[in-house]
């Protein structure tokens, strides 16, 4: 078994979410490998503790307390990008997912921005993300629970439908301005930030309660910025093209006290097994946070 994630000079704690990097696996066999291979937080998996009573909620409490764990953020189990008709429906059964993350102790969830549309001008695209979004919101925060947006800033991404959309930091400060919720703030992404085009200063912007979650990875070499697929990344340090240590020392700078997690997007990493992905993924995430000697 590793050494155990730290607290020396840093507050955020190395979550392992194993739908990241390839890893299939019940919610307490993800906190066993979590365990294993020294992280400090796990993912909340919406589906499992959704169908759990108390007395398994008690059993993972245990787990968690034991393995010296805290909860990630999980997954946003609504779908807000299509159909009015999808949304509704997701929204309605929210309340009772909301209630089994409360009660499991977890206090985060996050989701991505699409941010292109085929259909939906800006404009448009801006009043129907703010007015499903808040509506989401407001429903999580009846439960303890706050929501993280994050801006997909993969320019091949944002240029691939006819009607650009929210892309930057920026741009997504002014859409929680509109939501008007306290409980609503970001995931940050070190590939996104860096194909958007951001910098320390940016996240410097920030105050540790606006940041809900944190992505990391790397880019593969030899490719312009313009020319990265945002599906097609690697671990964290493995090339150096994504300045991981600026990034991470931002986080540090703004007292940052969430989960920070791995998000290759790496062919190879999924490949592997669920104990060779959670050590790789370890491995990782540890060279990373030395870069700033945390």
């Amino acid at each position: 078994m590793e050494a155990p994630d730290s607290q020396e000079s840093r507050l955020f704690k190395l979550d392992l979410c194993g739908a990241k990097v390839g890893i299939d696996a019940s919610q307490e066999q993800l906190i066993d490998l979590a365990q294993k291979y020294g992280f400090g937080a796990v993912e909340p998996l919406v589906w499992d503790l959704k169908s759990c009573d108390q007395a398994k909620f008690d059993v993972l409490n245990e787990k968690l307390k034991a393995a010296n764990l805290v909860w990630g953020a999980a997954d946003l189990p609504v779908e807000f990008r299509t159909t009015d008709e999808k949304f509704q429906e997701d929204l309605k059964h929210l309340p009772v997912i909301a209630k089994a993350l409360q009660t499991a102790g977890v206090t985060r969830i996050g989701t991505g921005i699409m941010p292109c549309s085929d259909s939906l001008t800006y404009r448009a695209n801006f009043r129907e993300h703010s007015t499903r979004l808040k509506e989401i919101a407001q429903v999580l925060e009846q439960h303890g629970l706050r929501l993280g947006l994050e801006y997909l800033g993969t320019k091949s991404l944002w240029t691939s439908m006819r009607f650009p959309f929210i892309h930057t930091m920026a741009e997504t400060k002014e859409l929680i301005a509109v939501i008007g919720q306290n409980n609503v703030g970001f995931v940050l992404d070190s590939w996104h930030w860096t194909m958007a085009g951001e910098n320390a200063d940016s996240i410097r912007s920030l105050k540790n309660e606006e940041v809900i979650a944190v992505d990391l990875s790397d880019a593969p070499a030899g490719l312009e910025l313009g020319q990265q697929d945002d599906n097609v990344r690697e671990l964290p340090m493995a090339t150096g093209v994504i300045d991981i240590k600026s990034f991470l020392q931002s986080l540090i700078d703004i007292k940052y006290d969430g989960p920070v997690r791995a998000e290759p997007y790496c062919e190879a990493v999924n490949k592997l097994d669920n104990d060779a992905a959670a050590m790789a993924t370890a491995e990782a995430l540890k060279k990373a946070i030395a870069t700033v000697g945390a």
